[in-house]
């Protein structure tokens, strides 16, 4: 582990826990609302605060160590666009699994897709300019 690597992992992970909750937290905060009982009372979720801090530390660490495995020569803003977009291929089609097995909206599912995908485009872009120096010659 290197200095780049904390700091990118760190960047990560303000910009993703922020990003996360602009979508999820405000955003979409009232379609959850109005389905109750699918998800914990909101007197009890931050309880579980230190589940969901954890979760986008680890998302972040694996995020910034993918990409510096991966980095080219290309330039950089289009480089982190490709990877948000690929990892977002990876990461948010959990939506549709939770949309099998759950009674989820299909609207809110959709909304999710892009509130999430539109969150990894930004991190890979944050990503990539913090990395952009160790590009390959």
């Amino acid at each position: 582990m290197n200095a780049k690597f904390l700091t990118s992992w760190l960047a990560a992970f303000v910009v993703w826990m922020g990003l996360s909750f602009a979508v999820h937290g405000a955003w979409l905060a009232p379609n959850y609302a109005a389905l109750g009982s699918l998800y914990r009372p909101e007197a009890d979720q931050m309880g579980y605060l230190p589940y969901m801090l954890g979760a986008h530390v680890l998302m972040a660490a694996g995020f910034v160590w993918i990409y510096q495995r991966g980095i080219s020569a290309a330039e950089w803003m289009g480089q982190g666009i490709r990877y948000g977009l690929a990892m977002g291929l990876v990461a948010t089609p959990m939506y549709l699994v939770y949309y099998a097995v759950q009674p989820m909206p299909r609207r809110l599912v959709a909304m999710q897709i892009v509130g999430d995908g539109v969150t990894l485009v930004v991190v890979g872009i944050v990503t990539a300019f913090l990395n952009k120096s160790s590009a390959k010659a």
